[in-house]
C-alpha cells in the first residue's frame, strides 16, 4: 500500500540557506557523521535517495527532498568525524545554524543518537543548543538491531535518561530490520501535511 513519504524525491542541494527558497513545511535531520541517517531517510522513504558511505561525514551540503509541493525532508550535514579540509568542517556548524535559525516552516528537527553508544558530548551539546533556541526537537535512537534484545528495554531507558526523556519520548528504530519506521514515517507525513495525500 502506498504512503505519503513514497513520493519523496530528491529536490536541491546547497551550502546557503537563503538558496532553499520557501515551503509550507519541512522536518530536518540532524545527527553525528556516522549516526545512520541517510540509512534512516532512505528507510523512512522506501527509496536509495540519501547517500550512504562507510567514510562518516560524506553529506557536505544541505540536502532537500520533497514529498509534494512545497512540503519536504531536510538533510543537514552531520557533525563529529566528518571528512574533508578543516576550513571546510568549521563552516559546516554555521551552515547547519544558518538554516535551522532562518526557517520559519520547520515543524520538527530529528536528532539521530546511536542507541548502543549513546548521546555523545556533542550531541548534548547540539540538545542544549536546540533547546535553549527553543526549537521544536524529537531524539532518535538509531542502530537499535546493535543492542542485544536482552538489554533493548533497559538500554532504550539509559538513553532516554541521558537526553533527558521517558522512554516512550524516545524514538527507537532500526532502519535495517524495521524496528519504529513505520511510526515515524506515519509522523513525519502528518507533521509536513501529506498523510492521506496517496
Amino acid at each position: 500500500m502506498a504512503h505519503a513519504l513514497d513520493a519523496v524525491r530528491f529536490l536541491l542541494a546547497d551550502t546557503d540557506p537563503a538558496k532553499l527558497g520557501a515551503s509550507l513545511a519541512e522536518v530536518a535531520f540532524v545527527g553525528r557523521s556516522n549516526s545512520g541517517k541517510s540509512t534512516m531517510i532512505n528507510a523512512l522513504c522506501r527509496k536509495d535517495l540519501a547517500r550512504t558511505s562507510n567514510t562518516p561525514g560524506r553529506t557536505r551540503t544541505i540536502n532537500v527532498y520533497e514529498a509534494a509541493p512545497q512540503r519536504r525532508l531536510v538533510d543537514l550535514p552531520g557533525y563529529g568525524f566528518a571528512t574533508g579540509p578543516a576550513s571546510s568542517r568549521e563552516g559546516w556548524g554555521a551552515m547547519i545554524e544558518g538554516y535551522l535559525l532562518s526557517s520559519k516552516t520547520l515543524v520538527a528537527i530529528y536528532v539521530l543518537v546511536d542507541a548502543k553508544l549513546g548521546p555523545t558530548k556533542l550531541d548534548v551539546e547540539m540538545l542544549n543548543w536546540l533547546q535553549a533556541e527553543s526549537l521544536p526537537l524529537r531524539v532518535v535512537a538509531t542502530k537499535t538491531d546493535q543492542v542485544k534484545s536482552s538489554r533493548a528495554f533497559v538500554r532504550r531507558r539509559e538513553v532516554a535518561q541521558l537526553v533527558g526523556l521517558t522512554p516512550e519520548a524516545l524514538a527507537w528504530v532500526s532502519s535495517q530490520e524495521g524496528t519504529g519506521i513505520g511510526e515515524l514515517r506515519n509522523e513525519i507525513a502528518k507533521l509536513i501535511g501529506v498523510a492521506g495525500q496517496r
